[in-house]
This record gives structure tokens, C-alpha cells and sequence, in this order.
């Protein structure tokens, strides 16, 4: 604003004057300070407001909760907690469980040693999250199919090669680990363990970590012992598998989960299983098989996928496991099902392999599998096939003929 408007906007007396102390003959006029008035403090910006984060404190368990919501600081806000659930659940990536895939970790997360802050975070979220109903895992799929032709047939062949052969999965699944328990609760929270472990490994090495982390956490596989055992001791048992420091997280959220929701024991029902860090489907169903001896459907690993597929049992063809499960579920008599993945991994362990299957040796090759070789398929009536758990490699399947 320019001094001429300044002058002609104000009365000349209420102007104050002063001499120059350069000049004598220069009077300088300088505009009195204002009073601060109501107005002028109701238009006064406000102050600006933080962006730092507000920290609550939050108790160390469920029973440390104030009965009345306490102090500000000790308060839960519900809403807060949902939102942090929803944030949680758009970041989480399941382990491959019937197709679902683990989320790779970045360069600076492998050089680590250990969890991250904000998964540690996470997993005391785990238990001071409200509990909600699981959600409703699908047990077929929409479109009902019917079952394939002539699969009666090509089971009854593939349980018959079966009978004859024993498979990785046979000695070291699953089921394998609860041998080592003698109490049912803790067979039961080995066997998810075992699973949970067994996501895109191989049974030979989930095997040997099962082994190994009952021995680093006291000799007993239960959710306790996992939870009195630090993060490193864990890592370094289950260190051979894939995606160890992710299982590491999920292994230690859910026996939090079942320490406080389930007295350490694991749950009756698929969704409930479903709703535990890094479980699916298909560890759900076989938990349940082998530990409490519910028939809850189908197991769907990459085997019984692959091998349903190569069979024409789907049409169209299925993309991913989960798809199968639902597919297999439509048709596939219930009491068939209790046995149905082992048998068809096992049979994807040793002739039906992902890469040059055996179809010389499998007795299907006569037509009744359109993924054949066409190939004229050997006699398999005496075949015997042996495993060599201790090579390196995996598995060495031994197939003999005998005239």
C-alpha cells in the first residue's frame, strides 16, 4: 500500500511525527500500532495442527484392559482398532495355502535379523482386536459341475499304483508331526504348525524343521512354548523352509491367537482356522482331518491341482487350487475325501511329476488320461518304489519291473 493512500485513509492528527536523523529538514510519519480488538481475535488463523502421530498406550493383554475404557492414554477406541484391522487385512498376503502367495519381503527385511517394528505391532494388535465373526469360507463352486466321466475308474487306478508305492508324504506329512506329542492338544498345534510350514517346501525340509524348532523350543510343540520363545530361536529353527522370516510372524501371531481366543488348542471349523495369520483353505481342511477328524472338505495343494487338471477333470480348465477345491467339492463323494490329497500328492511325488511326468510307469497311459504321452505304458503290477530320504536332491523313486 502506497503512503499517499495510507495518509488519505487516516486522519493527519492521528499520524505520528518524527524528525529525521539524517536530515533536520525531513519529517518522517510513521501509522500508530493498532489495538487488538473481539474482531480481529475471532478471524485469527488457528494453529496449525500436528501431523505428528498420536501414540495410545495399549495393554499388554486382554485382562489389563480397563473395565470403563481408564485413562485417555489407556483408552481403546473402536473405530481406531477397525481401521487398524482393515489396514492390516489390505497388507496381509496368506502363504501359499491352495493358491493363496506369500508376498515376497524387500532387500532390507532379508538383511534383517529379525521382525520389524510395525509386525510386532501387528501381532499385539492380533489379540487386542475386537474378535468378529469369521468370515464364510465357500464350499463349492457356483456353477455345480458334474462329475467327470470315467473318474471313478482313473481313482481306482491311482489308489492301486498308490498301494504300491511310498511317497514323501506317507512318512513325513502333516500327520507326521503329531507323532512326536503325546498330549492332544499339542499333536493338533504341531500339525498346523507343520502345515503352516509346508507353503512352497518340500516334505523332507518341513519335516526336518518341525524336528528342529520342538527340540529349540523345549521338546513339546505347543502354543506356550512358541510363545516363550523368542524370535530368533524360531528363525533359526525354521530356517531352511521358504519364506522362514513371514513364517516366523504368522507361527507366532497364531499361537498368541490361540493362546488367548482357544486355551492353545486349534478351532473346530474351516473359518475359524481361516481367520488365523497365514492359514487357508487347505491347511484348514487337513487340520481338521488329522486333528480332530472332521471331514471338512478337500485339500488342494499344487499336486492335486496340477494332477485333476491333467486328468480333464475341470472344465473349463481351473486356474488356481482354490478353484479346484470348489470344483472337487461339487462332485467328489464326501467319504472320499479324508484321503483324496494324500493320495494324489503322493502319486504327484513320484510318477505324476510337474516336469517329465513318468507316463511309461503309470497306468493311465492306456487312454484313460488325456495328458498322456501316448506312449504304450509297462506293465506297474510289481512295481516297488523306495524313498532316499537322506539325498539332498529330494526324494529318489526306484520303479523295478520284474517279468
Amino acid at each position: 500500500m502506497s503512503l499517499s493512500h495510507k495518509r488519505s485513509s487516516l486522519p493527519e492528527e492521528n499520524l505520528m511525527r518524527r524528525t529525521s536523523s539524517f536530515h533536520s529538514a525531513v519529517t518522517l510519519f510513521e501509522l500508530p500500532t493498532p489495538k487488538p480488538t473481539d474482531d480481529d481475535a475471532e478471524t485469527e488463523c488457528p494453529p496449525r495442527r500436528s501431523k505428528r502421530l498420536r501414540t495410545v498406550v495399549r495393554p499388554s493383554s486382554m485382562d489389563d484392559a480397563p473395565a470403563n475404557g481408564g485413562a485417555a492414554g489407556m483408552s481403546l477406541d473402536m473405530n481406531e482398532m477397525r481401521g487398524a484391522e482393515a489396514r492390516r487385512s489390505s497388507r496381509r498376503h496368506d502363504m501359499n495355502d491352495g493358491g493363496e502367495v506369500i508376498a515376497s519381503t524387500s532387500s532390507r527385511t532379508l538383511r534383517s535379523p529379525g521382525l520389524s517394528t510395525s509386525r510386532k505391532r501387528q501381532r499385539d494388535q492380533d489379540v487386542l482386536s475386537p474378535l468378529k465373526k469369521p468370515k464364510a469360507t465357500p464350499q463349492s463352486s457356483e456353477s455345480a459341475p458334474s462329475a467327470p466321466a470315467r473318474w471313478r475308474e482313473a481313482y481306482d487306478r491311482i489308489k492301486g499304483m498308490r498301494s504300491r508305492i511310498v511317497a514323501p508324504v506317507d512318512t513325513m506329512g502333516a500327520g507326521a508331526a503329531q507323532l512326536g506329542e503325546t498330549v492332544p492338544k499339542n499333536q493338533r498345534f504341531a500339525t498346523l504348525v507343520s502345515l503352516m510350514l509346508s507353503s512352497q517346501t518340500k516334505d523332507e525340509v518341513t519335516s526336518a524343521a518341525v524336528r528342529k524348532l520342538r527340540e529349540a523350543v523345549g521338546g513339546s510343540l505347543s502354543a506356550e512354548a512358541i510363545l516363550a520363545a523368542e524370535d530368533k530361536v524360531i528363525s533359526e529353527a525354521i530356517c531352511k523352509v521358504g519364506f522362514w522370516r513371514r513364517k516366523t510372524d504368522y507361527i507366532k501371531r497364531t499361537a498368541k491367537r490361540l493362546q488367548y481366543d482357544y486355551s492353545g488348542d486349534i478351532p473346530k471349523t474351516v473359518d475359524e482356522l481361516c481367520s488365523l495369520p497365514g492359514v487357508g483353505p487347505k491347511m484348514s481342511i487337513l487340520a481338521l482331518h488329522v486333528g480332530w477328524k472332521i471331514n471338512a472338505g478337500v485339500g488342494v495343494d499344487v499336486h492335486v491341482h496340477r494332477i485333476t487338471n491333467r486328468l480333464g477333470w475341470h472344465t473349463p480348465p481351473t486356474k488356481t487350487p482354490e478353484a479346484t477345491r470348489l470344483n472337487l467339492q461339487a462332485w467328489l463323494p464326501e467319504d472320499l475325501r479324508p484321503t483324496f490329497t494324500g493320495l494324489l500328492v503322493g502319486f504327484g511325488q513320484t510318477i505324476c511329476l510337474p516336469v517329465n511326468p513318468r507316463c511309461d510307469a503309470c497306468d493311465l497311459n492306456d487312454g484313460l488320461c488325456p495328458s498322456g504321452s501316448g506312449t504304450t505304458p509297462r506293465s506297474v503290477d510289481d512295481i516297488s518304489a523306495t524313498t532316499n530320504h537322506g539325498s539332498p536332491s529330494g526324494p529318489l523313486v526306484v520303479i523295478e519291473l520284474q517279468s
